[in-house]
Protein backbone atom coordinates (compact mmCIF):
# COMPACT_ATOMS: atom_id res chain seq x y z
CA UNK A 1 0.00 0.00 0.00
CA UNK A 2 1.42 3.05 -1.13
CA UNK A 3 0.17 6.68 -2.28
CA UNK A 4 1.67 6.34 -6.10
CA UNK A 5 1.59 9.30 -7.91
CA UNK A 6 -0.44 7.86 -10.66
CA UNK A 7 -2.34 4.36 -11.59
CA UNK A 8 0.56 4.10 -14.53
CA UNK A 9 3.04 4.07 -11.49
CA UNK A 10 1.59 1.38 -9.54
CA UNK A 11 0.85 -0.85 -12.51
CA UNK A 12 4.73 -0.27 -13.55
CA UNK A 13 5.64 -0.90 -9.88
CA UNK A 14 3.01 -4.05 -10.04
CA UNK A 15 4.00 -5.73 -12.73
CA UNK A 16 8.09 -5.07 -11.56
CA UNK A 17 7.09 -6.49 -8.49
CA UNK A 18 5.29 -9.64 -9.84
CA UNK A 19 7.82 -10.62 -11.94
CA UNK A 20 10.68 -10.07 -9.12
CA UNK A 21 8.40 -12.53 -6.97
CA UNK A 22 7.90 -15.30 -10.07
CA UNK A 23 12.09 -15.59 -9.78
CA UNK A 24 12.45 -15.14 -6.59
CA UNK A 25 10.30 -18.09 -5.78
CA UNK A 26 11.97 -20.56 -8.19
CA UNK A 27 14.99 -19.20 -7.47
CA UNK A 28 14.39 -20.38 -3.50
CA UNK A 29 12.80 -23.55 -4.78
CA UNK A 30 9.50 -22.82 -3.42
CA UNK A 31 6.71 -24.64 -4.95
CA UNK A 32 4.83 -21.75 -6.12
CA UNK A 33 4.62 -19.25 -8.98
CA UNK A 34 4.20 -15.58 -8.47
CA UNK A 35 2.39 -12.58 -8.38
CA UNK A 36 2.09 -9.10 -6.61
CA UNK A 37 -0.67 -6.37 -5.96
CA UNK A 38 -0.57 -2.91 -4.88
CA UNK A 39 -3.07 -0.75 -3.10
CA UNK A 40 -2.82 2.81 -4.09
CA UNK A 41 -3.43 4.33 -0.95
CA UNK A 42 -1.31 6.60 2.05
CA UNK A 43 -1.28 3.54 4.44
CA UNK A 44 -1.60 6.26 7.43
CA UNK A 45 -5.18 6.63 5.90
CA UNK A 46 -7.79 6.04 9.06
CA UNK A 47 -9.77 3.88 6.40
CA UNK A 48 -6.84 1.88 5.90
CA UNK A 49 -9.06 -1.40 7.20
CA UNK A 50 -12.01 -0.59 5.17
CA UNK A 51 -9.31 -0.87 2.38
CA UNK A 52 -8.24 -3.83 3.42
CA UNK A 53 -10.98 -5.79 3.64
CA UNK A 54 -12.29 -4.60 -0.08
CA UNK A 55 -9.17 -5.94 -1.24
CA UNK A 56 -9.42 -9.37 0.39
CA UNK A 57 -12.99 -9.95 -1.01
CA UNK A 58 -11.44 -9.10 -4.33
CA UNK A 59 -8.43 -12.06 -3.30
CA UNK A 60 -11.37 -14.74 -1.99
CA UNK A 61 -12.65 -14.03 -5.38
CA UNK A 62 -9.73 -15.89 -6.97
CA UNK A 63 -10.04 -18.90 -5.05
CA UNK A 64 -6.57 -19.70 -4.00
CA UNK A 65 -4.83 -18.65 -7.14
CA UNK A 66 -3.14 -15.87 -5.35
CA UNK A 67 -2.62 -15.51 -1.48
CA UNK A 68 -1.65 -12.17 -0.39
CA UNK A 69 0.78 -11.25 2.71
CA UNK A 70 2.87 -8.52 4.00
CA UNK A 71 4.83 -5.74 2.09
CA UNK A 72 5.26 -1.86 2.09
CA UNK A 73 2.30 -0.13 4.16
CA UNK A 74 0.74 -3.64 5.32
CA UNK A 75 1.87 -5.39 8.40
CA UNK A 76 0.92 -8.55 10.28
CA UNK A 77 -2.06 -6.78 12.01
CA UNK A 78 -3.25 -5.95 8.94
CA UNK A 79 -2.58 -9.25 7.50
CA UNK A 80 -5.29 -10.75 10.01
CA UNK A 81 -7.95 -7.83 8.76
CA UNK A 82 -7.05 -9.28 5.18
CA UNK A 83 -8.09 -12.87 6.52
CA UNK A 84 -11.50 -11.72 8.11
CA UNK A 85 -12.92 -12.28 4.45
CA UNK A 86 -9.90 -14.02 2.97
CA UNK A 87 -8.59 -17.36 3.18
CA UNK A 88 -5.96 -17.08 1.15
CA UNK A 89 -3.68 -15.01 3.61
CA UNK A 90 -0.21 -15.53 5.11
CA UNK A 91 2.16 -13.70 7.58
CA UNK A 92 -0.64 -13.13 9.59
CA UNK A 93 0.29 -11.14 13.08
CA UNK A 94 -2.32 -13.84 14.51
CA UNK A 95 0.22 -16.98 12.90
CA UNK A 96 3.17 -16.12 15.40
CA UNK A 97 3.85 -15.99 18.95
CA UNK A 98 3.76 -12.06 20.55
CA UNK A 99 5.86 -9.59 19.70
CA UNK A 100 7.46 -11.73 16.26
CA UNK A 101 7.03 -9.65 13.12
CA UNK A 102 7.19 -12.33 10.01
CA UNK A 103 9.41 -9.48 8.09
CA UNK A 104 12.49 -10.92 10.03
CA UNK A 105 13.06 -13.86 8.06
CA UNK A 106 13.74 -11.21 5.60
CA UNK A 107 16.13 -9.43 7.76
CA UNK A 108 17.96 -12.71 8.01
CA UNK A 109 18.48 -13.33 4.93
CA UNK A 110 19.95 -10.09 4.66
CA UNK A 111 22.32 -10.80 6.81
CA UNK A 112 23.22 -14.06 5.70
CA UNK A 113 23.39 -11.98 2.34
CA UNK A 114 25.70 -10.11 3.63
CA UNK A 115 28.10 -13.05 5.06
CA UNK A 116 27.96 -14.68 2.00
CA UNK A 117 29.35 -10.85 -0.18
CA UNK A 118 32.30 -11.10 3.00
CA UNK A 119 33.14 -14.88 2.21
CA UNK A 120 32.83 -13.75 -1.18
CA UNK A 121 34.87 -10.79 -1.96
CA UNK A 122 37.58 -10.87 1.04
CA UNK A 123 37.06 -14.60 2.63
CA UNK A 124 36.01 -12.92 5.61
CA UNK A 125 33.87 -15.69 8.34
CA UNK A 126 33.22 -12.84 10.37
CA UNK A 127 31.69 -9.00 9.85
CA UNK A 128 34.30 -7.51 12.58
CA UNK A 129 34.54 -4.05 11.32
CA UNK A 130 33.12 -4.30 8.01
CA UNK A 131 31.28 -0.80 7.26
CA UNK A 132 27.70 -1.35 6.17
CA UNK A 133 25.33 1.46 4.45
CA UNK A 134 21.70 0.58 5.44
CA UNK A 135 19.23 2.85 3.47
CA UNK A 136 15.80 2.20 4.87
CA UNK A 137 14.98 1.43 8.70
CA UNK A 138 11.45 -0.12 8.31
CA UNK A 139 10.94 -3.46 9.99
CA UNK A 140 13.31 -5.17 7.96
CA UNK A 141 15.98 -2.36 8.02
CA UNK A 142 16.21 -2.15 11.73
CA UNK A 143 16.38 -5.99 12.28
CA UNK A 144 19.15 -6.41 9.66
CA UNK A 145 21.01 -3.18 11.43
CA UNK A 146 20.41 -5.05 14.74
CA UNK A 147 22.33 -8.55 13.31
CA UNK A 148 24.95 -6.70 11.55
CA UNK A 149 26.05 -4.79 15.06
CA UNK A 150 25.54 -7.79 17.31
CA UNK A 151 28.32 -9.16 14.48
CA UNK A 152 30.76 -5.79 15.01
CA UNK A 153 29.82 -4.20 11.89
CA UNK A 154 29.86 -0.27 11.83
CA UNK A 155 26.79 0.88 10.35
CA UNK A 156 25.57 4.43 8.39
CA UNK A 157 22.17 4.34 8.07
CA UNK A 158 19.55 6.83 6.29
CA UNK A 159 15.51 6.92 6.26
CA UNK A 160 13.16 9.51 5.51
CA UNK A 161 11.40 9.12 8.99
CA UNK A 162 13.95 10.95 11.55
CA UNK A 163 12.74 8.94 14.43
CA UNK A 164 13.39 5.66 12.46
CA UNK A 165 17.48 6.71 12.35
CA UNK A 166 16.85 7.98 15.88
CA UNK A 167 16.20 4.39 17.32
CA UNK A 168 18.96 2.86 15.28
CA UNK A 169 21.95 5.20 16.02
CA UNK A 170 21.23 4.98 19.60
CA UNK A 171 20.77 1.40 20.00
CA UNK A 172 23.58 -0.05 17.05
CA UNK A 173 26.08 2.92 17.63
CA UNK A 174 24.94 3.59 14.11
CA UNK A 175 26.27 7.22 12.01
CA UNK A 176 23.04 9.00 10.35
CA UNK A 177 23.28 10.52 7.17
CA UNK A 178 20.98 12.27 4.93
CA UNK A 179 18.41 10.09 2.83
CA UNK A 180 20.33 11.57 -0.65
CA UNK A 181 24.15 10.59 0.57
CA UNK A 182 23.41 6.84 1.66
CA UNK A 183 24.64 5.79 -1.46
CA UNK A 184 28.41 7.48 -1.65
CA UNK A 185 29.38 6.46 1.65
CA UNK A 186 32.53 5.22 1.60
CA UNK A 187 31.60 2.00 3.08
CA UNK A 188 32.40 -1.61 2.62
CA UNK A 189 28.67 -3.02 1.29
CA UNK A 190 25.67 -0.29 0.23
CA UNK A 191 22.38 -2.23 1.48
CA UNK A 192 19.20 -0.93 0.02
CA UNK A 193 16.28 -1.58 2.49
CA UNK A 194 13.48 0.98 1.46
CA UNK A 195 11.88 1.29 -2.10
CA UNK A 196 13.13 -0.09 -5.71
CA UNK A 197 15.06 1.55 -8.27
CA UNK A 198 17.65 2.93 -6.52
CA UNK A 199 20.14 1.76 -8.66
CA UNK A 200 20.19 3.88 -11.99
CA UNK A 201 22.26 6.22 -14.05
CA UNK A 202 22.36 8.51 -11.11
CA UNK A 203 23.65 6.86 -8.07
CA UNK A 204 25.28 3.39 -9.68
CA UNK A 205 28.76 6.21 -11.07
CA UNK A 206 28.71 7.30 -7.53
CA UNK A 207 28.54 4.36 -5.51
CA UNK A 208 31.65 3.60 -2.94
CA UNK A 209 31.31 0.48 -1.86
CA UNK A 210 32.45 -2.73 -2.75
CA UNK A 211 29.10 -4.73 -2.95
CA UNK A 212 25.35 -4.36 -3.04
CA UNK A 213 23.74 -6.27 -0.65
CA UNK A 214 20.13 -5.74 0.43
CA UNK A 215 16.58 -6.03 0.71
CA UNK A 216 14.60 -3.63 -1.35
CA UNK A 217 12.51 -5.06 -4.65
CA UNK A 218 13.68 -3.74 -7.91
CA UNK A 219 16.71 -2.42 -7.02
CA UNK A 220 18.13 -2.25 -10.43
CA UNK A 221 15.78 0.41 -12.42
CA UNK A 222 16.84 -0.70 -15.84
CA UNK A 223 18.33 -4.21 -16.45
CA UNK A 224 21.48 -2.69 -17.74
CA UNK A 225 22.30 -1.26 -14.82
CA UNK A 226 23.32 -4.56 -13.52
CA UNK A 227 26.08 -4.66 -15.98
CA UNK A 228 26.77 -1.03 -15.04
CA UNK A 229 27.73 -2.72 -11.63
CA UNK A 230 29.92 -5.13 -12.98
CA UNK A 231 31.76 -2.59 -15.51
CA UNK A 232 32.72 -0.77 -11.91
CA UNK A 233 33.83 -3.95 -10.10
CA UNK A 234 30.68 -3.80 -7.73
CA UNK A 235 29.44 -7.09 -6.61
CA UNK A 236 25.70 -7.28 -6.56
CA UNK A 237 23.94 -9.62 -4.86
CA UNK A 238 20.46 -9.96 -7.25
CA UNK A 239 17.89 -8.01 -4.47
CA UNK A 240 15.23 -11.05 -5.43
CA UNK A 241 17.74 -13.83 -4.44
CA UNK A 242 18.95 -12.24 -0.96
CA UNK A 243 15.60 -10.86 0.09
CA UNK A 244 13.74 -14.16 -0.37
CA UNK A 245 13.88 -15.28 3.22
CA UNK A 246 10.66 -13.83 3.73
CA UNK A 247 9.08 -16.13 1.60
CA UNK A 248 11.20 -18.84 2.35
CA UNK A 249 10.11 -18.21 5.94
CA UNK A 250 6.74 -17.56 5.84
CA UNK A 251 5.12 -18.72 3.07
CA UNK A 252 5.08 -22.45 4.66
CA UNK A 253 1.19 -22.52 5.66
CA UNK A 254 0.55 -22.39 1.92
CA UNK A 255 1.96 -25.83 0.84
CA UNK A 256 3.08 -27.20 4.63
CA UNK A 257 3.55 -26.99 8.36
CA UNK A 258 4.61 -23.65 9.77
CA UNK A 259 7.85 -24.24 11.59
CA UNK A 260 9.96 -21.31 12.55
CA UNK A 261 13.37 -23.28 13.38
CA UNK A 262 12.94 -25.19 9.65
CA UNK A 263 12.21 -21.80 8.18
CA UNK A 264 15.44 -20.23 9.90
CA UNK A 265 17.62 -23.54 8.58
CA UNK A 266 15.99 -23.08 4.74
CA UNK A 267 17.02 -19.06 4.76
CA UNK A 268 20.59 -19.95 5.92
CA UNK A 269 20.34 -21.99 2.85
CA UNK A 270 20.35 -18.80 1.12
CA UNK A 271 24.40 -18.29 1.29
CA UNK A 272 24.88 -21.44 -0.57
CA UNK A 273 22.52 -19.82 -3.34
CA UNK A 274 24.51 -16.55 -3.31
CA UNK A 275 27.80 -17.80 -3.52
CA UNK A 276 27.24 -20.03 -6.26
CA UNK A 277 25.43 -17.02 -8.11
CA UNK A 278 28.59 -14.55 -7.63
CA UNK A 279 31.06 -17.39 -8.50
CA UNK A 280 29.43 -18.03 -11.72
CA UNK A 281 28.98 -14.56 -12.69
CA UNK A 282 33.06 -13.66 -11.80
CA UNK A 283 33.50 -16.89 -13.89
CA UNK A 284 31.92 -15.70 -16.91
CA UNK A 285 32.13 -11.87 -16.64
CA UNK A 286 28.25 -11.63 -16.70
CA UNK A 287 26.19 -9.60 -14.45
CA UNK A 288 24.91 -11.59 -11.54
CA UNK A 289 21.77 -10.36 -11.74
CA UNK A 290 21.68 -11.80 -15.91
CA UNK A 291 22.98 -14.95 -14.08
CA UNK A 292 20.23 -15.47 -11.43
CA UNK A 293 17.52 -14.57 -14.01
CA UNK A 294 18.80 -17.28 -16.31
CA UNK A 295 18.61 -19.80 -13.34
CA UNK A 296 15.11 -18.93 -12.55
CA UNK A 297 13.69 -18.65 -16.08
CA UNK A 298 15.34 -22.13 -16.45
CA UNK A 299 13.44 -23.64 -12.98
CA UNK A 300 10.23 -22.07 -14.49
CA UNK A 301 10.90 -23.82 -17.74
CA UNK A 302 11.20 -26.94 -16.02
CA UNK A 303 8.59 -26.84 -13.72
CA UNK A 304 6.09 -26.27 -16.59
CA UNK A 305 7.36 -29.50 -18.40
CA UNK A 306 7.23 -31.17 -15.19
CA UNK A 307 3.40 -29.96 -15.00
CA UNK A 308 2.47 -30.45 -18.40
Amino acid sequence: MYPYATIDEALTDVLRLSKAMTYKNAIAGLPLGGGKCVIVADPSRADKPDLLRAFSRHVQALGGRYWTAIDVGVGPADADILAENCDFVFARASQYPDGFNPSLFTALGGFVGVQAVAAHIWNRADLKGLRVAIQGLGATGRDLARQLHEAGAKLVVADVKDEAVRDVVASFAAEAVAPEAIHVQDVDVFAPCALGGVLNDVTVPEIRARAVCGLANNQLAEPRHGEALRARGITYVPDYVVNAGGMMGASTVIFGTPSREASRQRILGLRETILSVLREADAKGRPSSDVADEIARARITGARREGG
